[in-house]
């Protein structure tokens, strides 16, 4: 019943709205989503941010839809009730970093090298309203020297959010440090009417589970969510690649028929 009464308020509303974008995104999404309650969100989304046909067409097909509002929070705890709905919906389950080429074994730091490079592509994924304020960004507690991986400033909910960059799976201690990291921002650079700082750990997987665990009595807003880089191939195009052997084979024979 709750899915019929949304999909039908999708349909009372969607005429209305679908007049606020150009007809060629309204063709797009006809073709591509056939979910009404899909659709209105991708019209929604295109008004809000801006989004042109190619960019709409990309975030149809890395399903921006489904990822978005899914990531393991403490909101509902630690925010108004108020913002705590706007909160969620701002991060995402997935977030898909396929414009970077990083091949394992990487460092953290050339992830974060490689976003920064990226920065407006990076920017689009997370969704409108983040502003850039630095990267590696330094904090001072009692003598000692603190470095934030990613620092943004949210200008829709006023706040400041904390991106913690993290390789390989979620661990219970990551969700302490971020506590710590949010802490010391909301003493050393929250505004006075500035919601409280939000912590956001990107890992390349998570246990949600643990991640709800590692949260539940944390005092800071914080979400975890997964990132992924390049997509893998498909198998039969994977297939038809030659592999390096090949390629160091084929160039011997030919540096051999040079000499």
């Amino acid at each position: 019943m709750a899915q019929l009464s949304e999909t039908s308020t999708a349909a009372f509303f969607l005429p209305e709205v679908v007049t606020q974008i150009p007809w060629g995104h309204n063709i797009l999404l006809m073709e591509r989503v056939k979910d009404l309650s899909a659709r209105l969100w991708y019209v929604r989304q295109s008004f809000v941010q801006g989004w042109g046909r190619d960019t709409l067409a990309l975030q149809i097909k890395n399903a921006a839809y489904v990822r978005q509002g899914g990531a393991v929070t403490n909101f509902q705890k630690t925010l108004p009730s108020v913002h705590s709905n706007l909160a969620q919906q701002l991060l995402k389950d997935l977030y898909l970093f396929d414009f970077l080429t990083l091949e394992e074994p990487f460092h953290e730091r050339e992830l974060e090298t490689g976003l920064i490079r990226h920065i407006e592509k990076f920017l689009l994924e997370l969704g409108r309203g983040f502003a850039f304020v630095g990267r590696q960004y330094r904090l001072e507690v009692s003598d000692r020297e603190f470095y934030l991986d990613l620092l943004f400033y949210h200008l829709h909910l006023r706040c400041f959010v904390v991106v913690d960059l993290k390789k390989g799976d979620f661990k219970p201690e990551y969700a302490g440090k971020m506590n710590f990291y949010c802490s010391v921002v909301d003493d050393q650079l929250r505004h006075q009417h500035d919601l409280p700082t939000l912590g956001l750990i990107l890992c390349q997987t998570k246990d949600r589970i643990l991640a709800e665990y590692a949260l539940r009595d944390i005092h800071k807003p914080i979400g975890v969510a997964d990132y992924e880089l390049t997509r893998a191939l498909p198998r039969e195009l994977a297939s038809s690649l030659p592999s390096i052997e090949d390629i160091e084979s084929e160039l011997m024979e030919s540096m051999k028929e040079e000499g």
